[in-house]
């Protein structure tokens, strides 16, 4: 009888340490998703502000329309990128094209000078910043979760639960991470 106490309790315990560590990975699964989430308004906040951006400009840059046009078509890209490899490159493609963009509107003084360009220019800024902050808070929340799904012990529940491995969001040419410039 004594034994049977025993292994009920060992059973217990154990169904308990499971059911721990299944509920960490999916709070941990949960943080991603919300750090993912934020990126995603922030996109959403870039992708609005672009039109406005470009209808500012057409009136001073009627002979820069491939440069309008490239900026035009990396938004739609990246307005229609699903998940984050897909979103990271658009997103990549995207902020080149700005890049190329902001530096065409150093040869127009009166589009610089225009005060509803500035003011959208600034609000692009920011929200770089803010996608860049972002980005390294969800970095933080995958490489944590991918941590805890890869340690043991872990990994055992998580591969009983199939909880996969997350992407983070990168960007991978070097040209590409840089922010685009904005001058004034």
């Amino acid at each position: 009888m004594g034994i049977l106490i025993v292994l009920l309790v060992i059973v217990v315990l154990f169904i308990m340490f499971v059911i721990g560590i299944y509920n960490s990975l999916v709070s941990l699964r949960n943080q991603v998703a919300n750090a993912w989430s934020q990126i995603d308004v922030q996109l959403k906040r870039r992708h609005d502000l672009i039109p406005n951006l470009i209808e500012t400009a057409k009136g001073y840059m009627q002979h820069e329309r491939g440069t309008l046009e490239a900026v035009t078509n990396a938004r739609s890209q990246a307005m229609g990128a699903k998940g984050v490899a897909e979103s990271a490159k658009a997103e990549g493609v995207l902020g080149k094209a700005l890049s190329k963009f902001l530096l065409t509107v150093e040869a127009y003084p009166d589009l610089k000078a225009n005060q509803n360009f500035l003011a959208l220019q600034e609000e692009l800024s920011s929200t770089e910043n803010k996608i860049a902050f972002s980005r390294q808070a969800y970095n933080d929340q995958v490489l944590f979760y991918n941590n805890k799904i890869q340690m043991f012990p872990s990994n055992v529940v998580a591969g009983m639960f199939n909880f996969a491995k997350r992407d983070f969001f990168e960007i991978e040419d070097a040209a590409e991470k840089a922010v685009p410039k904005v001058s004034f």
